[in-house]
């Protein structure tokens, strides 16, 4: 083991503890207010469905990396590899897609009663349960060839085209088929892009309209603190931030990926450390969010 290896071996693994202590804090502040009696606000299924898909995303990729960089051999065999890879590629989908739709799905509850979109506020809540398992089928369809492309490092020790990890190896067989499926996955994070960021700027837009309303009719009589809409509208503006800069970085990894026939070490530790950045940082943000807009939520 080279003193890199450790070095990026130490990294890897704070940031597998620090991603996990953060998801599992999540999703077990929702289980005590489940439990407590509380009654569930629309949102707390997704948000589950979220903490679960970006603890999946940290652990299957994170763990191997780890084991790998701290010298562990022939830990994971064939069956083993693309197992851990299509877990990888499925939890991934779900983290962006379950984002993206908290992020309309919250917009949708905090709108104007009166409005299009406030009239769909119990139809959208209806559905919820169903979007998330039909989220994880879609993403376990979409991401079925990944198990075909994944071996062993061991047992395929000469990869023409492909890309080598410390522990597997992605062979690239058919060009064109394994370009189709990348359309589609890249696709599928271009529109989850496209539609975090109208949810995420038509939520500031309500709560900044929402503040002057505020400013307005107080006049100079309000506190200095910040309102919790200024606090929500910060939140929100965080939440989307990281998930456009760490899901911009991901998909330019993978254009990386498929132009080059041997990959560079660098680029696939970098690929690692970059697809668990946003699923390491959501719940520490949501931790914060939830609060500041559920409470103007219940206003309404």
């Amino acid at each position: 083991m080279t003193s890199m290896g450790l070095r990026l071996g130490i990294i890897s693994l704070l940031q597998i503890v620090i991603g996990t202590l953060g998801n599992f804090s999540l999703l077990f502040h929702h289980a005590c207010l489940y439990f407590s009696g509380f009654r569930s606000r629309s949102t707390d299924l997704i948000v589950r469905h979220l903490t679960v898909a970006n603890s999946l995303v940290i652990v299957s990729r994170g763990i191997p990396e780890v084991m790998a960089e701290f010298g562990v051999e022939c830990f994971l065999n064939d069956l083993g590899c693309k197992l851990v890879f299509y877990i990888h590629r499925v939890a991934r989908g779900v983290s962006v897609t379950t984002t993206c739709f908290l992020s309309i799905l919250q917009y949708i509850i905090i709108s104007p009663r009166n409005s299009r979109w406030g009239e769909l506020r119990v139809k959208a809540q209806k559905y919820i349960g169903p979007f998330n398992i039909l989220c994880w089928v879609l993403h376990m369809l979409l991401n079925i060839r990944a198990p075909m492309l994944i071996t062993d490092k061991w047992s395929n020790n000469n990869v023409s085209r492909g890309i080598e990890f410390l522990y597997c190896s992605v062979v690239l067989q058919d060009k064109d088929t394994d370009s189709v499926f990348a359309a589609l996955i890249f696709s599928h994070d271009i529109l989850c892009l496209e539609l975090m960021i109208w949810g995420s700027g038509s939520m500031v837009f309500i709560l900044h309209r929402h503040m002057q309303h505020v400013h307005h009719i107080h006049g100079h009589h309000v506190s200095s603190r910040p309102s919790s809409e200024t606090r929500a509208i910060q939140n929100i503006l965080v939440l989307a931030s990281a998930f456009i800069f760490s899901y911009a970085l991901s998909s330019i990894s993978h254009v990386c990926f498929s132009l080059f026939d041997k990959t560079a070490w660098w680029l696939v530790h970098t690929s690692a450390f970059i697809n668990a950045c946003f699923p390491t940082a959501s719940p520490f943000i949501l931790m914060r969010r939830e609060h500041c807009v559920s409470r103007h939520t219940w206003r309404k």
